[in-house]
């Protein structure tokens, strides 16, 4: 019998069971069985998928589906092992503090990194604020104490894998995580991750939205499965990986169409910048426009433009000649926004603009304004999510915008104070070096005048 090793996935979602769990099935299907997925949350709210996962040893059914209706059914079951939620974590703690346990990956959205404009820690937040004085509710809080285990293993080395779409993910987490060490004096724990663990950077692609009311009726009529916890997603599927696994101890990913690489730089700017931002602004401007979803929003002509615009006149030329067809690149993730059968909704996809904006959208307004070239398209994004949040304060929105790192109070303040514009962009967590730029200020408000002629 071969070695057998675990992949602890931190953060039981729906993403996570759409992209790397299917990588890791794709490996078990070629006869490749070492490696086996434990999976588990920080955050006690999702319990009901992981009974429900419990109670079917593991295993459920991936719906995808291509922009032409082409559906495929397959069942997963790579995920072995399922950690229930308890108040300190320890399921999560010993599987993470295993032997067998070579790689921790996570996912926890863009906003569980907790960092500020300038990549440091947030130490505001309150979840943070906990962890800090030794509890568990980040990702900086568990990794610490399977860390501090694991100190105590003969062989602890591990690779720490981020999944998530934060720019240079395995650097800014390794960051945080030294941060954090150093703020609670675990000088010990910084020297053995010197030695024993790697952060490589990676770059996950597919759009996976919540799964449909009627996802499972769906599944069961075409498969005969009663699944009481499927996913679906688009029939696209990328994954980008730094081939910096501690002493090289990894599943053999590149035989199941996972991109091995030196650097996954080019390939994170890309997809930050031409997908992750136009889908995330064509989920404003089309909220704006009276859409729920964002292939209607996609669809609609005036929304699609914006996203085009920008990629266009700022994006392409900011990343020059990387090695990527950026406008092939560009017209493909626009067909993907489309698919009317994925259903993804303007909600999902709208979240944490408070974390998009300055991890996504800055950089790109910075480096404009540094080459001599006024950002007017990229200015437009900001403006069209300061519309956006102003139809939240006003109770216009229709639905709940949900954000990590929302500070609802100051939020509500600056749409009462004398110049609400004036207080948005002198926002240093949101523009960086910007806030305080006389001419970004002044373009802001060209700007948020043409965000408020899409309100419906």
């Amino acid at each position: 019998m071969s070695q057998q090793y675990t992949w602890l996935h931190i953060g039981l979602g729906s993403f996570h069971r759409a992209h790397q769990a299917w990588y890791l099935n794709e490996l078990i299907k070629a006869g490749n069985d070492s490696w086996a997925i434990a999976a588990g949350n920080i955050r006690n709210d999702s319990e009901h998928t992981v009974q429900a996962l419990q109670a079917q040893n593991g295993e459920y059914v991936l719906e995808t589906i291509s922009p032409h209706d082409e559906r495929a059914y397959e069942v997963i079951k790579s995920i072995k092992k399922l950690l229930p939620w308890q108040a300190d974590l320890a399921p999560l703690i010993e599987e993470g503090a295993a032997e067998a346990t070579k790689v921790i990956a996570f996912t926890v959205t863009e906003a569980g990194y907790y960092l500020d404009s300038a990549y440091r820690l947030d130490q505001s937040n309150p979840s943070l604020q906990a962890d800090l004085q030794g509890g568990h509710e980040t990702i900086y809080g568990i990794i610490a104490k399977i860390l501090k285990k694991r100190m105590q293993l003969a062989d602890g080395k591990v690779t720490l894998l981020c999944c998530d779409n934060v720019r240079h993910n395995g650097e800014r987490f390794h960051d945080g995580l030294v941060e954090f060490l150093t703020l609670t004096g675990q000088q010990d724990v910084i020297a053995w991750l010197k030695d024993n663990a790697t952060t490589p950077n990676t770059m996950v692609d597919r759009i996976v939205p919540r799964p449909a009311e009627d996802l499972p009726a769906r599944i069961q009529e075409k498969t005969g499965i009663a699944d009481k916890a499927p996913v679906m997603g688009e029939t696209f599927i990328q994954w980008v990986v730094e081939d910096n696994f501690k002493d090289n101890v990894r599943p053999a990913l590149e035989e199941v169409g996972v991109e091995l690489v030196d650097s996954v730089i080019p390939y994170e700017e890309a997809k930050i910048r031409v997908l992750n931002v136009p889908h995330a602004v064509i989920a404003w401007a089309g909220t704006l426009q009276g859409e729920s979803f964002i292939h209607n929003s996609t669809l609609n002509e005036r929304v699609r433009q914006v996203a085009y615009d920008y990629v266009t006149q700022d994006v392409i030329p900011s990343l020059g000649d990387n090695g990527i067809d950026l406008p092939a690149y560009r017209d493909v993730v626009l067909e993907r926004f489309t698919n009317p059968h994925i259903k993804d909704t303007n909600q999902r996809v709208a979240a944490d603009g408070f974390s998009k904006i300055p991890a996504q959208i800055q950089p790109t307004l910075i480096e404009r304004y540094r080459s001599g070239v006024r950002p007017e398209a990229t200015a437009l994004l900001p403006a069209l999510f300061f519309v956006f949040m102003e139809q939240w304060h006003q109770g216009k929105l229709p639905f709940a915008y949900q954000d990590g790192i929302i500070d609802e109070a100051a939020v509500h303040a600056m749409y009462q104070s004398a110049d609400p514009v004036q207080v948005f962009a002198q926002d240093k967590a949101l523009f960086g070096e910007l806030a305080g730029n006389a001419d970004f200020e002044a373009l802001l408000r060209e700007k948020v005048a043409q965000a408020r002629t899409f309100i419906a």
